[in-house]
């Protein structure tokens, strides 16, 4: 897999989870853990593709 469609995998990964987030908080029955996890796990994401962009102008 090229890093550009790797990145690009990883982008839909994150914007899937912004969406399972904003769906979760504005459900009551959602358990906050839950939810906390599921922003961590995003931000893992955003952190990854920052850094594999900034991998990717630097080659």
């Amino acid at each position: 897999m090229s890093l550009s469609s790797h990145l690009t995998e990883l982008k839909k990964k994150h914007e899937h989870l912004s969406m399972e987030v904003e769906h979760a908080q504005r459900s009551p029955a959602t358990d906050g853990l839950r939810i906390a996890s599921m922003k961590k796990q995003k931000l893992k994401l955003k952190e990854e593709i920052e850094r594999l962009s900034t991998e990717e102008y630097a080659v």
